[in-house]
């Protein structure tokens, strides 16, 4: 089984993609379908995302077992702290080594049903990321990857402490950090100077969401912790009342962010799907990063 860490250093930059799993059969239907539809386009790797408790972490461990096992896609499996005790994370964690899973992001996810509310261990639980990146290593021969926020945390206090804090969770282990949406090809770029000036060497991986919609423009919004910058602000506004011209605009936007990044040297960027394929296989096709074989 191949590391993201191997898939990213081939030479070439390269995309991943982040799904959800599926809620009902009609879900899972049309996931099915962007995950055909993706695979044609080699992404370096595919996440899958992670709800704690019951069903919803079942239905991620089915998914993510199917990807490893009826695709030619590399799986990237998360996993949270939320409402799990030391015993339970060692169960998932084994459940993922025996599907096949080497991949996992490690992160400490957020209260149920309110993201901004109090975070509580679980008594018998872990209460940092760190802690979780090391247990990972513990179990097994596991490429662990992290989440980094260009804006800082909304627990953090500052950003110099928010980049400290993933710094440790990087120094306990982990081999590459993803970082939440973001607006600005500056934003990421300020925040991979923060981790390089703390001599930490890493692979930090841009996610970034192809807006096609004014519902994918406020969930970045919601995911980033930020508002629209002026500049955004400018070139989607005009299209409020403009279905066709928002999306245009929108994957124009994410496309010269993408552009940006890749002069900077950034070797992966992470789309954020929804759970579809046509907008993410418009802008990586745009800039180059499709295969000869599906181009």
């Amino acid at each position: 089984m191949t590391s993201v860490v191997e898939r990213l250093h081939g030479g070439s930059p390269v995309f991943s993609v982040e799904f959800f799993p599926p809620r009902d059969e009609a879900e899972e239907i049309i996931l099915w379908r962007a995950i055909r539809e993706l695979e044609a386009f080699d992404p370096a790797f595919v996440s899958i995302t992670y709800g704690a408790g019951g069903s919803a972490r079942d239905r991620t461990i089915r998914t993510t077992g199917r990807v490893a096992q009826e695709t030619t896609l590399l799986p990237m499996a998360h996993l949270t702290l939320v409402d799990h005790s030391v015993a339970e994370l060692r169960n998932v964690i084994g459940w993922y080594a025996a599907v096949g899973v080497r991949n996992i992001l490690a992160v400490r996810g957020d209260p149920p049903g309110d993201p901004n509310g109090e975070w509580l261990a679980h008594p018998e639980g872990l209460t940092y990321a760190e802690e979780l990146v090391r247990l990972c290593r513990e179990l097994g021969d596991f490429c662990v990857g992290v989440a980094a926020s260009p804006y800082g945390h909304p627990r953090s206090t500052d950003l110099d402490s928010d980049t400290e804090y993933l710094v440790r969770k990087l120094r306990a282990g982990a081999d590459f950090a993803i970082a939440q949406l973001f607006f600005e090809p500056e934003d990421f770029l300020r925040l991979r100077d923060r981790v390089a000036a703390r001599g930490c060497d890493t692979v930090l991986i841009p996610g970034v969401m192809p807006l096609t919609t004014p519902r994918t423009l406020a969930k970045t919004v919601e995911l980033s912790g930020s508002s629209v910058p002026d500049s955004v602000a400018r070139r989607l506004d005009p299209y409020a009342d403009d279905p066709a011209g928002f999306r245009a605009a929108g994957i124009d936007l994410v496309t010269e962010v993408g552009e940006r990044l890749l002069a900077e040297g950034v070797p992966c960027l992470h789309f954020y799907t929804f759970n579809r394929s046509k907008a993410t296989r418009e802008i990586v096709g745009r800039l180059g990063l499709v295969p000869a074989r599906a181009a």
